[in-house]
C-alpha cells in the first residue's frame, strides 16, 4: 500500500502563491489517479483537483480554476499543486489522496479514494 506526506503548507497573504508536494512511499506513484482535497474549519471536505496516472488529464474544482495546477513527476514519486492568487478562503487543511476507484464514487468524491495523507495547513491572511 502507498504512503502519502504533504508539504509545502504555510501562511502567506492573499495573492500570493504556494506549492505543495504529495510524496509517495510503498508503491509507484504512477499506479494511481491523485486527488487534492481541502477541508476548512467547520466545512465539510472538498475536491480541489485530480490527475491521471500519467499526467494527461487534469480536473478542477469550480473554485480553484485558472488558479491551482495539479502536477506530477512519477520519477520522483511526487504530486504536486501550485497554488497562485490565494486568497483567504482557499484556508484550509489540503490532502492528498491515492487509489481511485471508479466503482465507489467520481473522482471528485472523496469516498471513491481509500489511501490518504495527513495533510498540510494553508492559511492565506487577508
Amino acid at each position: 500500500q502507498v504512503q502519502l506526506v504533504e508539504s509545502g503548507g504555510g501562511l502567506v497573504q492573499a495573492g500570493g502563491s504556494l506549492r505543495l508536494s504529495c510524496a509517495a512511499s510503498g508503491r509507484t506513484l504512477s499506479s494511481y489517479i491523485m486527488g487534492w482535497f481541502r477541508q476548512a474549519p467547520g466545512k465539510e471536505r472538498e475536491f480541489v483537483a485530480t490527475i491521471s496516472r500519467i499526467g494527461g488529464s487534469t480536473h478542477y474544482a469550480d473554485s480553484v480554476k485558472g488558479r491551482f495546477t495539479i502536477s506530477r513527476d512519477n520519477a520522483k514519486n511526487t504530486v504536486y499543486l501550485q497554488m497562485n492568487s490565494l486568497r483567504p478562503e482557499d484556508t484550509a487543511v489540503y490532502y492528498c489522496a491515492a487509489d481511485f476507484d471508479p466503482r465507489v464514487g467520481a473522482y471528485y468524491s472523496g469516498s471513491a479514494y481509500s489511501t490518504w495523507g495527513r495533510g498540510t495547513q494553508v492559511t492565506v491572511s487577508s
